[in-house]
């Protein structure tokens, strides 16, 4: 049940990350990827608070990351 929490929790942040990037859309790519990696940290850090375990937390958070960004890039696709 944690690892489905983190997911979520972790999916939400991708969501918020996507929501804030398309508000910035005009900003300096840099900027970009000074926020991707600070929400890739928020998410690092809310994951292991809940999983207490370092590799499982990364895993996590690279799994989530794969899944948002597999779905991102399919609507981008169909829409």
């Amino acid at each position: 049940m944690k690892v489905y929490t983190v997911v979520l929790l972790q999916l939400i942040i991708w969501s918020g990350y996507t929501f804030i990037e398309w508000l910035s859309k005009h900003d300096h790519p840099i900027y970009n990827v000074i926020m991707f990696l600070v929400f890739f940290y928020l998410a690092i850090i809310i994951g292991n608070y809940i999983m207490k375990s370092t590799k499982k937390t990364f895993i996590i958070t690279l799994t989530s990351l794969a899944i948002y960004a597999s779905f991102h890039f399919t609507m981008s696709v169909i829409v």
